[in-house]
């Protein structure tokens, strides 16, 4: 489904790679019929968003929406298991469903990162992919509505991502609508430093636990520092299918 392949890109850390791409990921969502056209019309503001303005001020904005507090994390299982044992076991069990597939991640990503997960249902089967988006739909409307919160246009990539699943996405927002005005925002400098004096590492535990679940909750930083954009390919000869047994990073 070429359509999650391109909201993976957009959600992803924003690159010279992509906004070179601007034409052909607008022809993606131009010919994609499985949003509405209100949901094209809002991705297609995002992408004017991330391409029509500085790109190191658009970076910039990124690493403050996504890297800053837990409640934006593009990291699936940090809003279902948070730091417990359980998201080691999590990831575990998403990398095999990877490597089953024949889907090969790169070293620097971590499985659960949500722009990974897209590209790997975009090489699945539609109603595969349509499935794997239907088991985290509470969580995409979260993300929605927090966006929305925040007035942000990536709302628009979690919007489009509930239709594909299935869902109303105005419904699905609106009935969190109420929760999400009512939580403490977490990406203030005072509360990133209560969530690192209440975190102190425990070294003895952090050694028993999987290496997966290693720096959680620290992607936005990860992917500003070391900008390894997802799988990038040729969109004259592929359109926007992504080789499954290509290494993420690999442009």
């Amino acid at each position: 489904m070429r359509i999650l392949k391109v909201i993976s890109l957009l959600l992803d850390y924003p690159t010279e790679t992509l906004v070179a791409g601007r034409d052909e990921l607008e022809r993606a969502i131009i010919e994609s019929r499985e949003i509405s056209p209100k949901q094209r019309g809002a991705l297609f503001d995002l992408l004017e968003l991330i391409c029509g303005n500085d790109l190191m001020d658009g970076q910039e904005h990124y690493g403050a929406l996504f890297g800053r507090g837990r409640s934006l994390s593009l990291l699936l299982f940090e809003h279902v298991h948070g730091e417990s044992r359980d998201r080691g076991q999590a990831m575990v069990d998403m990398m095999a469903q990877y490597e089953e597939a024949g889907f090969a991640i790169g070293v620097k990503e971590l499985p659960d990162y949500i722009p990974l997960y897209l590209e790997f249902l975009s090489t699945r089967e539609d109603i595969e992919a349509r499935e794997g988006l239907a088991d985290v739909a509470h969580l995409l409307a979260l993300l929605a509505a927090r966006l929305d919160e925040r007035e942000s246009g990536y709302a628009a990539c979690f919007r489009a991502l509930l239709q594909i699943a299935g869902a109303e996405p105005h419904q699905a927002v609106a009935e969190l609508r109420e929760q999400v005005a009512a939580e403490p925002r977490d990406d203030s400098l005072e509360a990133l430093d209560k969530i690192w004096e209440e975190e102190a590492v425990d070294f003895m535990q952090a050694e028993q636990q999987d290496r997966c679940s290693s720096m959680p909750s620290a992607q936005g930083k990860a992917r500003e520092e070391s900008a390894v954009p997802l799988h990038w390919v040729d969109f004259q000869h592929e359109g926007l299918a992504a080789a499954p047994a290509k290494e993420a990073g690999n442009v």
